[in-house]
């Protein structure tokens, strides 16, 4: 893509997906307040920060932000005041995961539109590679395919999702082979040697009627519950609100389950462009500065003889003296204590919060 300025209708519309509700790390998280509202690393929220990446006006146009009703409200508020406001915010009034929010987008950006779909709460430290890297894969998808974007791995995580590269398909894309679901550890260090695997950032980019078209051959009930849903929604404003009860009924599942693994075709597109998810202690801590012990401090903390750690408190004086690899972190209502190396298991802990109705999640 050159740097003149496209048309309207040729420019990329941002699909930003900011319905999640950021429970692995509770306590700064929360369903109220989920991570994407929230300044993680100092430089402005997760979702100013993703709204921005895409506010280049020869390149994209205004974002189609699909939110839930919870949180309506200061997701126009952060993207007012970063200056990125969305062309539409579509409301949901649950979540019902990826496949259907996805839909909600595509229609009301109608078929011919180019989406580039994006969570909320992730973190590209190289911008340009990735804006690149979507220039780079537009023509794939303006021919019909549904591209996702396979992050080169740096190490065998055990924490996300990978994508097998097959054929090439044109210069830096691929067929993509197979989805892997999150493998144990040795898998994960053999596809590293192997090679011609990538972590599925989720981030991805089709028109939306291509889209909408794989959606009915393989869910056609989402696509049709979708497409009632929004027949009877509200508009008022910039702000969609599909019908509750038909957008309730409608079945919960991601748009790798739904679609890209049973697609025909489906390219990936590598790219090395410095992501993390942020999904957990552990993620936050190795993107954050620290200092030369492997200290990740925030807040009211005093931090003795400790090393590789992250300390962190919105609310009372926390003192650490003499740990390691360990997350610590306080609001003004809850303490969270956890070996980084344990971070994944947070929803264990979120799940006997959930089973006692604690209204601290």
């Amino acid at each position: 893509m050159n740097d003149a300025a496209k048309p309207e209708s040729r420019r990329i519309t941002p699909v930003i997906l900011s319905g999640g509700a950021g429970t692995r790390l509770w306590p700064l998280s929360r369903k109220a307040r989920p991570k994407q509202m929230l300044a993680l690393t100092g430089a402005g929220t997760m979702l100013a920060t993703t709204a921005a990446r895409v506010a280049d006006p020869d390149r994209f146009a205004p974002p189609i932000v699909v939110a839930g009703a919870e949180q309506a409200d200061e997701v126009e508020q952060q993207l007012a005041a970063a200056g990125t406001p969305a062309g539409k915010l579509i409301v949901e009034p649950e979540g019902r995961n990826t496949a259907p929010a996805i839909a909600l987008a595509a229609l009301n950006a109608g078929e011919d539109a180019l989406l580039l779909v994006m969570p909320s709460d992730h973190l590209i430290g190289d911008a340009e590679g990735f804006l690149e890297a979507v220039a780079a894969a537009a023509p794939l998808a303006e021919a019909g395919w549904l591209v996702t974007f396979g992050v080169k791995p740096s190490r065998a995580e055990t924490g996300y999702g990978y994508i097998r590269q097959g054929r090439q398909i044109a210069p830096g894309a691929h067929a993509a082979e197979r989805f892997v679901e999150k493998p144990d550890a040795a898998t994960a260090a053999v596809y590293l040697a192997e090679g011609g695997y990538h972590w599925n950032a989720g981030i991805f980019l089709f028109r939306a009627g291509a889209y909408l078209d794989a959606l009915a051959a393989h869910a056609p009930d989402i696509a049709a519950g979708v497409r009632e849903a929004m027949a009877k929604a509200e508009t008022t404003g910039s702000r969609i609100a599909p019908d509750a009860h038909l957008f309730g009924g409608v079945r919960s599942q991601s748009i790798d389950h739904t679609v890209m693994e049973h697609a025909a075709r489906v390219a990936v597109v590598p790219v090395d462009m410095d992501w993390s998810d942020v999904g957990s202690w552990q993620a936050l801590h190795e993107v954050s500065a620290r200092d030369e012990s492997g200290n990740a401090v925030w807040g009211e903390a005093l931090v003795l003889d400790s090393a590789n750690s992250l300390v962190r408190s919105d609310g009372p004086l926390v003192v650490a003296i003499g740990v390691e690899g360990v997350a610590i972190v306080a609001t003004a209502d809850a303490v969270l204590v956890v070996p980084l190396k344990d971070a994944q298991r947070m929803h264990e802990a979120v799940a006997l919060l959930r089973e006692r109705r604690d209204p601290r999640l």
